[in-house]
């Protein structure tokens, strides 16, 4: 009987063990990798994990350039939302005076106006006034010059023009543009020969067409007032042909008014 109880206690006594054992072993398999075996807060960080603290990093650099971008956008708005844009200025330009007679040298005025529509397409209406002094060799026949210059006489030309103006590269400080205009010009050639006319080189006095195209860039001092030079091709029809001449026209740009 003794025996028999002994037995007991120590079957007893196994199975609290055996049980201890068991909960031991399934506390240390939940820390534990299934892979490596490692415990699982030693484990290095997954590639998510890791790219998780650049994240704030980018979001900051990508908020710097989007201001920037804002800026950059607010500054041409503001430069180029304007209705209305006046210039006045001078220039110069090669202008062939009579069919056999060489270039000169003309200067000029100019003045105009601009439309816009948007911030870039707009419509222009131009006036201009060119002034030269063509060299002139004494031809057989020609009467006596006495007190007058007929070798070096002064001639003038007056134009309006139209046409569509287009900025195709906006800066804040600076745009380049394009435009085209026609529309006529008067020419003065004979007004400076005292009554003898041509000369029978320089082109008669008429009414004519003209275009001009041109290719200008402005630099702004201010959001509405910039600097501006504009190489250009003018074409002109006196004397039943075509002369065309290049030269350049530069001046002052004043922006007023608010698109809408």
């Amino acid at each position: 009987m003794y025996s028999f109880r002994r037995l007991a206690l120590l079957l007893a006594l196994a199975c609290s063990a055996i049980s201890v054992l068991q909960a031991q072993s399934s506390s240390s398999s939940s820390n534990t990798s299934p892979r490596t075996g490692t415990p699982q807060d030693q484990q290095a960080p997954s590639a998510a994990e890791a790219q998780q603290p650049n994240q704030p990093q980018l979001s900051v650099q990508a908020r710097i350039k989007a201001r920037r971008e804002k800026r950059r956008a607010d500054a041409i708005h503001e430069a180029y939302d304007h209705s209305y844009e006046g210039y006045v200025g001078a220039g110069y330009l090669r202008f062939t005076p009579g069919a056999i007679l060489q270039r000169v040298n003309e200067y000029n005025w100019n003045v105009g106006l601009t439309r816009y529509f948007n911030e870039r397409l707009g419509v222009t209406v131009d006036g201009r006034g060119y002034y030269g002094t063509p060299f002139i060799e004494p031809q057989e026949g020609t009467p006596p010059a006495g007190d007058v210059r007929l070798d070096k006489p002064a001639i003038s030309q007056y134009a309006a023009l139209i046409g569509p103006t287009y900025r195709f590269y906006l800066q804040p400080k600076y745009s380049v543009s394009g435009r085209v205009m026609a529309g006529y010009t008067y020419g003065n050639f004979t007004g400076d020969t005292n009554g003898f006319g041509t000369l029978g080189v320089l082109y008669p006095d008429a009414s004519t067409f003209a275009a001009s195209a041109s290719i200008f860039f402005e630099y702004n001092l201010a959001p509405n007032i910039g600097l501006r030079i504009a190489p250009e091709y003018y074409a002109t029809g006196f004397g039943s042909t075509i002369q065309n001449n290049l030269g350049y026209t530069m001046g002052l740009v004043i922006r007023v008014g608010r698109q809408k």
